[in-house]
């Protein structure tokens, strides 16, 4: 932390509102965290270092449950940290997102009328700069509502001007070390952003097409191909058969007539072809499918491109001008005019790829790009993975990483745009090509030109470990926290992001990895675990649940959820139930200091401690240790449903209770309990506060008198336990809980009061009955006290006497119709049961139902016949 960090507070207010307003507090007390530098990390410390770079975001993006999500546990792990002693660094940033923002500002141009082109490239690219600095950025403003502890100094940009001159050092490292490369292949074309995309930017979809089987050749020489895009039946240069099929082993090396055409194409032997599969031969199309590429390679085919950049065709003829889908009707239907189509399948389902942006079909499209040659950096990455170096967790997720990185083609990273890093290519007039580094001139002189095309965005953000650090430079920044502590990133961009940071960083790095532990989460998703989509009307904006309940509320349900590697479903009840939690806290923090509850002075000694105090210390210490083993193994919903049910159920529903009578006894044993008390909230609060930092800051502040929980000492397991104590109050917990059940069961008030004898000879209760007694709402007995009924509960005994508290009468009657509906429910079920009439017919699931509906009921008839039992004489 900076200097700025260690400015002393004024004293913090000594009482706290009624109730807990959040928009009241959040947006005052995240200000005042940054104005401090709480969050600002100090290159120059002693302190050990902990780092994680953010995920960048789009610059075109706004915060959705996914961003609340994972930076709500990246929050968690960095504040945790920092309240450990460590200089902890949350580095945040944006990506340029080069296809998305660049048809943000086209769409701009178009409402005016005009085009990219009708500006120019330096003026189009100065225009989306403009566009950045006016909108851009949106998510920074909402990270701060969530409550984002980053190091806001160290904000970095994909196309800053650090982070620039990293894209062009590597660029040329990787370029000298021949892993960069100019080649012509088939890529996958988006006609609609207008550029390549890389495969894993390809999304693939069941979709309703058509299977056509076309007739090729003349006479006796006639072969059947089938196919799904007749359309680039134009392009074709060969049909495959394979070698040893005696169907076609009379046609191999022969040339047959290209239907449509004045072509004739020749019948090659290639083994990769299934006999198996269809008819068995293949329409062989090397400029538009990249097995047929791969088939034409092998066989030195022609390779003919029918369609250009928008996919419309170009080949001569009839169809020249038509869109692809308007081709492939019009050639179907001319080639059925000819009787060449011999069989036609509508719908056929089938796997079709779309741009992941736009949702286009994609055009597999032979074109000339720059390659990353990914075969050395892929195995580095795998090994690092392998030998222990970087760890995935949960673990499961290394098939899934070890699958994409040990088969991974050359990357494709040149992009058909103007916005975005361009490559620093320079063409000469007599075929010169020259790589240009960042601090180099470009060749100068009559005919150089630059490569028009830009770099694939995740070429630039799979540097962002380190060129965030200040790389190509030695920083001290770099020198302190790189490599960094975790990434924390959806497991749905392990290939898109992870893989490539892995790479780049041990290869720029020399061998020094980009992150230690990757930990991978699950997807947000709607409460019924249905994906969040827009056509499915189920997408929610965090900030409405934030202006509705607090960011802490949504952060603890985020948190709550969060599985490793397992999709988190979300719903509004659930955000309710965390903002119910909130006020739980605050009412319970509030109520402990009405009742001077303190943190002043030393912990007394257990001695002078009553068994109430020494279990909840000890179950204190117990819970600290839980959640930091859950916090060093990603077990964000463990952590967070430990704190939920230490805090509520063991806190404030039984201790704070049972202190209400100690405090009103007053004494020494008062004075202890509000220290106890004081001490357990104190703990308490710092251990909430990594997930909930807001309404832990306020009340953690006006307990203790403290600077900031964000920069308090995280709590530590002292070994202090009691199990004596536990037992005892546990025993205690049960005689509570029985008589409560029993009362509810008699249909007594929560409050109805109810004379009382209290048997506890023999047990560790005795100091404990008016304890007992008060949460209870038990009477001492008169003289008149006549018991109607006796509880034996743990070697206790409690009578009752509810003579006036009951119309008996009337409970009889009720609890004797609810038996005989229980009875007609057994009677029922067990019939069905004992038919095997029905046992064969039905389904296991709803036999299993008809079972549960027996035990149920005869759960309720054992429990109804005890209660009438207990009820006093008529």
């Amino acid at each position: 932390m900076t200097e700025n960090a260690q400015q002393q507070p004024p004293a913090p207010d000594t009482e706290l509102p009624t109730q807990y307003a959040p928009a009241d507090v959040e947006g005052p007390l995240y200000e005042r965290w940054v104005e401090r530098g709480y969050f600002e990390a100090d290159a120059k410390s002693e302190k050990p270092a902990y780092t994680i770079v953010i995920p960048p975001p789009n610059v075109t993006g706004s915060l959705h449950l996914g961003h609340a999500f994972q930076h709500t546990l990246m929050d968690a792990l960095t504040r945790r940290k920092r309240m450990q002693g460590y200089e902890s660094l949350w580095l945040p940033g944006m990506d340029h997102a080069g296809i998305a923002t660049q048809n943000k500002v086209e769409q701009q141009l178009a409402e005016e009328n005009k085009s990219r082109h009708d500006l120019g490239r330096e003026p189009f690219v100065e225009r989306v700069w403009q566009w950045k600095e006016e909108y851009g950025g949106k998510i920074l403003g909402q990270m701060r509502r969530l409550g984002d502890g980053v190091d806001w100094s160290r904000e970095r940009f994909t196309m800053d001007e650090g982070l620039s001159k990293a894209v062009l050092t590597i660029f040329k490292k990787l370029y000298e070390d021949e892993l960069i490369y100019r080649a012509e292949r088939i890529i996958n074309w988006c006609p609609r952003c207008l550029t390549a995309i890389s495969d894993i930017e390809v999304e693939y979809q069941e979709d309703d097409g058509e299977l056509v089987s076309i007739k090729y050749g003349e006479g006796d020489e006639t072969l059947v191909v089938a196919t799904t895009r007749a359309e680039t039946m134009l392009g074709d240069t060969a049909v495959a058969v394979h070698p040893d099929d005696e169907r076609y082993r009379h046609l191999i090396g022969k040339r047959i007539k290209l239907p449509l055409t004045d072509r004739h194409i020749p019948v090659v032997a290639d083994s990769h072809v299934d006999p198996e599969f269809g008819t068995g031969a293949v329409k062989v199309t090397p400029a538009h499918d990249p097995n047929d590429f791969a088939i034409g390679q092998r066989h030195g085919l022609e390779s003919i491109t029918v369609m250009d950049e928008r996919a419309v065709i170009t080949a001569h003829g009839p169809f020249q001008g038509l869109d692809r889908f308007e081709a492939r009707a019009a050639i179907v239907g001319a080639l059925r005019s000819q009787g060449r189509i011999v069989a036609e399948k509508r719908p056929y389902v089938h796997s079709v790829g779309h741009c992941s942006r736009c949702k286009t079909t994609i055009e597999p499209r032979l074109s000339m790009q720059w390659w990353v040659k990914v075969g050395p950096l892929a195995k580095a990455a795998g090994d690092a993975v392998r030998d222990g170096r970087v760890k995935i967790h949960p673990e499961d997720m290394s098939k899934r990483y070890f699958d994409w990185v040990d088969n991974m083609n050359d990357w494709c990273i040149s992009r058909q745009l103007w916005w975005g890093h361009r490559i620093p290519i320079w063409y000469g007039p007599n075929g010169e090509i020259v790589c240009v580094g960042p601090d180099e001139e470009p060749p100068t002189g009559e005919g150089w030109t630059q490569d028009t095309d830009v770099l694939d965005t995740w070429f630039s953000s799979g540097l962002w470990p380190f060129s965030t650090l200040g790389w190509p430079e030695q920083t001290e920044d770099l020198r302190k926290f790189y490599s960094t502590d975790v990434l924390l990133t959806g497991h749905d961009i392990i290939f898109f992001w992870v893989a490539r940071m892995m790479m780049f960083g041990l290869y720029a790095m020399d061998g020094e990895v980009p992150f230690r532990t990757i930990a991978l989460t699950g997807l947000v998703r709607d409460e019924r675990g249905k994906k969040m989509s827009k056509s499915f009307g189920n997408v929610v904006d965090p900030l409405d649940w934030m202006d509705k309940y607090g960011s802490d509320a949504v952060r603890f349900t985020l948190a709550r959820g969060a599985n490793p590697g397992t999709d988190v479903p979300i719903g509004e009840d659930w955000v309710q139930a965390s903002r119910n939690f909130a006020n739980k806290i605050w009412n319970a923090t509030r109520f402990a200091l009405m009742n001077g509850a303190t943190v002043e002075g030393p912990l007394p000694d257990p001695a002078a401690m009553s068994a109430t105090d020494r279990w909840i210390l000890s179950r204190l210490n117990k819970t600290v240790a839980d959640v930091d083993a859950f916090y060093e193994d990603f077990q964000f919903a463990k952590l967070s449903d430990a704190l939920y049910h230490f805090a509520w159920d063991e806190v404030f529903d039984w201790y704070v209770e049972l202190s209400k009578t100690t405090f009103a006894a007053g004494g020494e044993g008062a004075e202890v309990s509000k220290r106890v008390l004081g001490e357990v909230l104190d703990v308490t609060l710092k251990l909430l506060h990594p997930v909930v930092p807001f309404v832990t800051e306020t009340l953690w502040t006006t307990l203790t008198g403290g600077e900031s929980v964000v920069v308090a000492e995280w709590p530590t397991d002292s070994g202090f336990r009691d199990e004596a104590a536990e037992q005892e109050i546990a025993v205690l917990q049960q005689v509570i809980t029985e008589v409560r059940r029993f009362r509810a069961d008699q249909g007594l008030q929560p409050g109805q009061r109810v004379p009382a004898r209290l048997t506890l000879d023999g047990t560790a209760l005795a100091p404990h009955e008016p304890a007992i007694r008060q949460l209870l709402r038990l009477q001492p007995e008169g003289e008149d006290f006549s018991a109607t009924a006796t509880l034996p509960v743990a070697g206790a005994e409690v009578a009752l006497d509810l003579s006036g508290a009951i119309d008996v009468g009337a409970e009889r009657k009720r609890l004797a119709k609810d038996l005989a509906a229980a009875e007609k429910e057994k009677a029922q079920a067990t019939a069905k049961l004992g038919n095997e009439a029905f046992l064969a017919k039905a389904p296991d699931n709803v036999v299993e139902k008809i079972r549960g509906r027996l035990a149920k009921a005869e759960e309720d008839i054992a429990r109804i016949a005890a209660q009438l039992e207990r009820l006093p004489q008529a």
